[in-house]
């Protein structure tokens, strides 16, 4: 697979983690949210949920000024299943993220549901 560019459409729902975290550590919060779709949820842990891309945006741009960098984990293999596909990642320390993205008309991936990590006891 290669890597993703930033800024460009993810063409492969694996590209979306790489492209979060590059986006992440290089500022662009604008690339982070152009990610999910425009109606999309994150779990953010705790019991609190974000949806929609103007508190996708609040929520990233909080973490980017921060200056708080996301980890980089092994990315498991993504399961597809006609338009929808599983994404996660194996954090340090053992957390695991599990996001579900949608293809597009396009054929390009965009993510609608990401819980940032749950710990496996």
């Amino acid at each position: 697979m290669n890597e993703p560019s930033a800024g460009k459409p993810a063409y492969d729902p694996q590209q979306l983690e790489p492209m979060l975290t590059a986006s992440q550590h290089g500022g662009d919060v604008d690339g982070m949210v152009a990610l999910f779709e425009e109606d999309a949820v994150i779990d953010c842990g705790a019991g609190r949920f974000l949806r929609g891309h103007e508190a996708i945006r609040d929520y990233y741009a909080g973490i980017v000024a921060s200056g708080r960098k996301f980890a980089v984990g092994e990315q498991r293999p993504a399961p597809v299943c006609g338009d929808l596909a599983l994404t996660s990642t194996s954090l340090p320390g053992g957390d695991v993220t599990s996001e579900i993205a949608r293809r597009r008309s396009d054929n390009s991936w965009l993510w609608v549901i990401d819980r940032y990590s749950v710990a496996w006891d």
